[in-house]
């Protein structure tokens, strides 16, 4: 029988072994992100590759003297094998060349105990994600309220998206920029 201590020693020397292992391959033998990846030795980085963000919908839901509210909707699509975390869609809101309003859907943590407001776009299929925006007349613009009453604004939406993977060994933060015009 083996003595305590030599068998100790062997299980402290095969645990150092498997940490080395690990820590000098990193992502390269537990690959989550691609397919067939756990256990597949790649010698190539991980690729991410960038989500597709696209216009669902932009209707002008009502309009009265006082204010108008106006739907917006993206259309998310992801290319990648894993799952992805989209934490924030941050856009602004264009009527030909004016910016008419900022906003941001989801939210990004910003400390140790703060909650996220974020989405998980799978790769099964698209996904739409939106908000009404309510803009405030302040009787500054009656030309553009005029237009915006008969719909018949150019509307533009310039912004970006920010998400990373859902993945234990891969997900720096990754940025798709986006512009549509309607």
């Amino acid at each position: 029988m083996l003595n305590s201590r030599v068998l100790l020693g062997i299980i402290v020397g095969v645990l150092a072994a498997v940490l080395g292992v690990v820590a000098f391959s990193g992502s390269q033998i537990f690959n989550d992100v691609t397919e067939g990846g756990l256990g597949k030795f790649s010698s190539a980085p991980i690729k991410v590759i960038p989500i597709e963000v696209e216009l669902g919908g932009l209707e002008v839901k009502s309009v009265t003297d006082e204010e108008a509210q106006i739907k917006v909707d993206f259309k998310i699509t992801n290319p990648n094998y894993k799952s992805v975390i989209l934490e924030t869609i941050k856009y602004d809101l264009y009527a030909g060349d004016k910016r008419i309003a900022i906003s941001q859907i989801g939210d990004r943590p910003e400390g140790a105990i703060d909650s996220s407001d974020y989405y998980t776009i799978l790769n099964t299929r698209p996904q739409i994600i939106g908000e009404t925006i309510t803009i405030k007349n302040a009787g500054t613009d009656p030309e553009f309220w005029s237009s915006l009453q008969s719909n018949s604004i150019s509307w533009r939406i310039k912004g970006e998206a920010n998400f990373n993977l859902s993945s234990m060994t891969a997900g720096q933060e990754n940025v798709v920029p986006f512009e549509f015009s309607q």
